[in-house]
């Protein structure tokens, strides 16, 4: 129950040090179907994977069957300026990584988070700076977004993507492109913006953010998530960030999006129990599981 697609393991206890094993624990308590642990750089994949089993490897063995069945892998590269001025190298090294990863019996469904982010704060996690945002950059991040694509396209696999303040160019990108199977994760558009990628065929993704909408837009927020359609809604942390409401402002982890799934079902007028069904549903049709 209530399904996680998109959060960061290894942020979570290497950076964080959260305790990987307790929460598996926990979400194989709560019977979670399904948790994307999501891939940021070219070469994450293998240590990503490692920091998963070796929290399974100190469950019971009864628990560790539904961790490894529960917990599956995406591999992308998120547009940071040294991931862009190396892109093609970059590139090439996530499929090699991939390739190695599926060779030894593990299997990545999807690709991401990839995108483009066009939001600078030099005090920010990213430490990004508006001079990162010149031409050649602008130019590198839309390639190596378009590279992803590319390579989704060829392992016929869905795309997690990022869109941050740029959505005209992720638009422009996908039509582009002409792939159009995966999630716009963390929404962070209006209903206008959410009806272009929904008639491409994206599923929409929301998370923590959604709960602590201002006052004046609250309103706006909740029409957006009576919007999108029961078969492109999904749901996610961003774990560890984007906690909540009521637990804005801690470490966030897939235990948290319970809250998620309450504020968006009582906001759609359904039970969350129907609401983790039928994100479960979409998310068993797009993964192919």
């Amino acid at each position: 129950m209530y399904s996680d697609t998109h959060f960061h393991f290894r942020h979570i206890v290497r950076d964080r040090g959260l305790d990987g094993t307790a929460l598996l624990h926990e979400l194989v308590a709560r019977n979670t179907a399904f948790a994307l642990d999501i891939g940021t750089e070219a070469d994450d994949l293998i240590e990503r994977h490692n920091f998963v089993t070796e929290a399974i490897d100190l469950l019971d063995a009864g628990e560790q069957s539904k961790a490894l069945k529960m917990v599956r892998f995406a591999a992308g590269i998120w547009p940071s300026p040294e991931e862009i001025r190396e892109r093609q190298e970059r590139v090439k090294l996530l499929a090699d990584k991939i390739a190695h990863f599926e060779k030894s019996g593990n299997r990545v469904i999807a690709i991401g988070e990839c995108g483009l982010d066009h939001h600078w704060n030099p005090s920010g996690a990213d430490n990004r700076s508006k001079e990162d945002f010149d031409s050649s950059m602008l130019l590198g991040e839309r390639e190596l977004f378009e590279m992803q694509l590319v390579l989704a396209k060829n392992l016929e696999l869905p795309v997690v993507i990022h869109s941050r303040e740029a959505f005209e160019d992720t638009l422009d990108i996908l039509k582009n492109i002409g792939y159009n199977r995966g999630i716009i994760h963390c929404f962070s558009y209006g209903i206008d913006e959410a009806r272009a990628f929904l008639d491409l065929g994206w599923h929409i993704a929301f998370g923590g953010a959604v709960t602590y909408a201002k006052k004046t837009k609250m309103d706006a927020m909740k029409e957006l998530l009576r919007f999108v359609p029961d078969d492109r809604l999904l749901l996610e942390t961003d774990a560890p960030y984007l906690a909540p409401v009521p637990l804005r402002g801690q470490t966030n982890t897939p235990v948290f999006i319970e809250h998620v799934y309450n504020f968006i079902a009582e906001t759609r007028g359904i039970n969350p129990v129907a609401l983790s069904e039928l994100v479960d549903k979409n998310i068993s049709f797009l993964f192919e599981l």
